[in-house]
């Protein structure tokens, strides 16, 4: 990892395209190895793809556009020297090269567990088969290829730790561990952990008391017994018995009562309940906190400026892409939090409009343009002269 001091030399009074490029670059360069014979350089194809997410070209495009990339044929044979396996146990330390600017060792954090998921518009086949996800129609398919990621939602500091990519017949048990797992090694602690409804099971739930993990994961309104729950006008605490195969397991629910005041032509009150373990807040604090977890999803709308375009089938390409788009994301946040925080006593607040991401983005793309010199000359195929 680049240290604060080795940025801090770099970065003095003023923010450059190159600094914003080569951090991209550097991140992937010094955790991926990928054989190279000949005149490639491994960092010359690692700028084509962080060049390909900044500007959401394809493996197709970019050569179009930038004279000093290798060929289509040359990236994709390069590209498949790189298997998956590797690339799970490097993710992490990929997405974290910017974040000891950020994370305290032994400071605790609010996470997040979520899904995102690619659109995939072609055929599934043996290479696929276990990638590829059915869901509900979105953007005109029903098959994506899906991710799971973990964020922290603390203000300020919402970085993604790790992202994998869902297989068929792993359980969300399994995630949550491996993600547990990257906490552990990023040496901070969890001060809660919100998961979506999907999460709502008996076996995550066994799974997380037993590791006395701290969590906040909405109800699912089913079965008479619970509906009678969440009836009610003022905001409690209730006991629930949730059966499954592991047998009973007691829950227990905060319940947040909002007040509806004509929203949506609607009136009276809605009870949320939340299944909570190992906190003692107030059900009003336990809404705001899973409220910040809709922060993953802005994530989720900025990882997508910068995701490269593909059409390609094969999982370790995507799964590489998926996460440059989310180191990208994370070396925004982390220079907004080292040069763009306002001097002032108390808590640290960054003046977000000094450094958007969208001028983030042009600057990381200018920078790589001036590496891989931009065509400025297209040949015609006629003269009208």
């Amino acid at each position: 990892m680049v240290n604060k001091r080795q940025i801090a030399r770099r970065i003095k009074n003023e923010l450059r395209a190159e600094d914003c490029s080569e951090l991209a670059v550097d991140a992937i360069n010094r955790n991926v190895r990928i054989p190279i014979n000949g005149k490639l350089s491994q960092k010359t194809l690692i700028r084509s793809l962080v060049g390909m997410s900044a500007n959401k070209l394809s493996v197709h495009s970019i050569n179009k556009v930038v004279e000093k990339v290798p060929c289509e044929t040359s990236v994709r044979y390069h590209l498949s020297k790189v298997d998956l396996d590797s690339l799970l146990a490097l993710q992490s330390k990929i997405l974290c090269y910017s974040n000891d600017r950020i994370l305290i060792p032994g400071k605790s954090y609010h996470f997040a567990i979520d899904f995102t998921d690619d659109p995939y518009y072609g055929e599934i086949v043996d290479v696929n088969k276990d990638y590829v996800i059915k869901s509900k129609m979105k953007d005109s398919t029903t098959t994506f290829y899906s991710y799971v990621s973990l964020y922290i939602t603390t203000k300020g500091q919402r970085l993604t730790l790790a992202v994998l990519p869902v297989k068929k017949g792993v359980s969300k048990v399994e995630y949550i561990r491996k993600f547990l797992a990257f906490i552990n090694d990023a040496k901070v602690n969890i001060e809660i952990l919100c998961l979506d409804r999907g999460f709502y099971s008996n076996d995550v739930f066994s799974f997380l008391q037993n590791e006395n993990i701290p969590h906040i994961v909405p109800v699912r309104k089913h079965g008479q017994e619970l509906k009678k729950i969440l009836r009610g006008n003022h905001s409690r605490y209730a006991r629930y018995t949730m059966m499954g195969s592991s047998g009973p397991l007691d829950l227990t629910l905060a319940i947040d009562v909002q007040y509806l005041q004509r929203k949506n032509k609607k009136f009276g009150n809605v009870n949320l309940g939340y299944v909570v373990y190992g906190i003692d807040w107030k059900p009003r604090r336990v809404y705001q906190v899973y409220k910040n977890r809709f922060a993953i999803e802005s994530s989720y709308r900025i990882r997508n400026i910068v995701k490269a375009k593909t059409s390609s089938r094969s999982v370790v390409l995507r799964y590489l892409l998926t996460i440059i788009s989310f180191l990208l994301k994370n070396i925004w946040v982390a220079l907004q939090w080292m040069f763009f925080s306002k001097v002032q006593r108390g808590r640290r607040t960054i003046d977000e409009d000094l450094f958007r991401f969208d001028l983030f983005r042009l600057l990381v793309w200018e920078g790589l343009r001036k590496k891989l010199k931009f065509v400025s000359v297209v040949s015609v195929l006629r003269s009208l002269g």
